[in-house]
């Protein structure tokens, strides 16, 4: 009998899947899909960029994460830890739903999204800041979930989540 409660103690906190691929696990920051663009992942490029297929890098609206690919500096504290988080949340070969805001693209020429994992209605951005892994950025005119984000952001990093006590300091990144 005591090991019954254990097993099913384990399948109420780890969620089971009936087959369908869906967990029925609670999840946290989960939600419908919105209406957006269909995509299934290339490759991540770091914690707050991703490529699409075919071929198409889009910056994750919202967000910032510490730098891994700049060339001219140092990869910043916390970089490869986003990187990594971002892979487990929407690995090569996951379907994404893109939604863009005002912007199309950003000064770079990439396109600018939120994106949500398909399978579950995950919030990549949203997740991303949650666990400590972004800060919030908000550049208008792309400011449809900025609210969200900053309180995200706060509640982050009044619990030291992720990179705001991983790094020594409370303000980063700049």
């Amino acid at each position: 009998m005591r090991r019954l409660v254990v097993v099913l103690t384990v399948v109420v906190l780890l969620g089971c899947d009936d087959g369908s691929g869906r967990s029925h696990a609670p999840r946290s920051n989960a939600r419908p899909v919105p209406n957006g663009r269909d995509a299934t992942i290339e490759r991540i490029v770091d914690g707050d960029t991703i490529v699409v297929e075919p071929n198409e890098t889009v910056r994750l609206i919202g967000i910032d994460t510490p730098e891994t690919k700049d060339p001219r500096r140092p990869v910043e504290c916390f970089g490869e830890a986003a990187t990594r988080h971002i892979t487990e949340l929407v690995p090569p070969g996951a379907g994404v739903t893109l939604v863009r805001d005002v912007s199309a693209t950003d000064r770079y020429g990439r396109s600018l999204a939120y994106v949500y994992r398909r399978r579950d209605g995950l919030f990549v951005n949203a997740d991303m800041v949650a666990k400590g892994y972004a800060a919030a950025a908000t550049f208008p005119p792309d400011v449809a979930h900025a609210e969200e984000l900053v309180a995200l952001e706060r509640q982050a990093r009044t619990a030291g989540r992720g990179l705001w006590t991983a790094c020594g300091s409370p303000d980063v990144p700049a």
